[in-house]
């Protein structure tokens, strides 16, 4: 969908994201007007060990809730699930799905699989104040990021009295390299934006400035204006480089358009 008078007209941006997942952003962002310069900021593979993961999936018909909160998971689960011919439509007609963002609920409905779930805003924080259950007694099934993410989920829940299984269903990690368009127009001054889309893209990114600008790296972007794209990923930006200039509301691809075109350049 466009938006009013291109405002992005011109406006070089670097949108950190996984390097599967670069070209949905790539495409909203230059039907916009911008120049989108490519960083990816996240690797994302298998964890370590299948095991945990196809543990839990043996006993998948003991759960009352499976909570996914990125589609990362929901792809390595379907996979996995395969392999015992299983799939995420046929056990979401006797057990409950959650997802968190708009994304994760549409993979999920691609695969047609019932979502029971989908709190009103895309963080996990929402998911626990909005969840439709008490969830004293029940058995939660949560895939999640190896290593690098939040607790809060599996933390609330059992503070709640549920029972709990969390397990690796992938593992993220930070690329080798940065482009070399980017890297140039990094150091030429040109860019205008720089949006993260996780608190773990922002800690990536910086170790990847580090390693190509060293000690200038912080000065090289003190004039580039930063978008987060919810509060996690705006807690990290202040944590590691500054307040962040505008943060996405809702916290999905378009929100993070929406704060872009904010932005004063003035």
């Amino acid at each position: 969908m466009k938006h009013t008078e291109m405002a992005l007209i011109d406006k070089k941006i670097i949108i950190t994201r996984a390097q599967e997942q670069s070209s949905e952003a790539r495409a909203i962002f230059r039907q916009n007007g911008a120049q989108v310069f490519d960083l990816p900021s996240l690797v994302i593979g298998p964890p370590d060990d299948w095991a945990p993961l196809d543990e839990a999936l043996k006993k998948i018909s003991t759960f009352d809730w499976i909570v996914f909160s990125s589609a990362n998971g929901v792809k390595n689960v379907q996979d996995r699930m395969k392999e015992i011919d299983l799939s995420l439509s046929k056990i979401s007609k006797t057990i409950q799905i959650a997802a968190v963002g708009r994304k994760t609920a549409a993979l999920l409905s691609d695969m047609d699989a019932k979502i029971s779930f989908v709190p009103p805003s895309f963080v996990a924080d929402s998911l626990v104040e909005y969840f439709p259950q008490n969830p004293k007694g029940l058995k939660f099934f949560i895939p999640r990021v190896q290593t690098g993410g939040r607790s809060i989920l599996a933390d609330s829940f059992k503070l709640k009295g549920a029972e709990v299984t969390e397990v690796a269903a992938y593992e993220s990690s930070c690329p080798k390299e940065i482009p070399q368009k980017t890297i140039d127009a990094l150091n030429s001054g040109s860019i205008d934006i720089i949006a993260f889309t996780s608190a773990k893209t922002v800690i990536n990114t910086v170790n990847l400035f580090k390693k190509y600008f060293g000690e200038n790296w912080l000065k090289l972007i003190e004039k580039i204006q930063l978008v987060t794209i919810g509060p996690q990923t705006t807690i990290s930006c202040e944590n590691f480089i500054r307040k962040p200039d505008k943060e996405a509301n809702p916290h999905d691809l378009e929100g993070l358009l929406h704060a872009c075109l904010e932005l004063n350049f003035n």
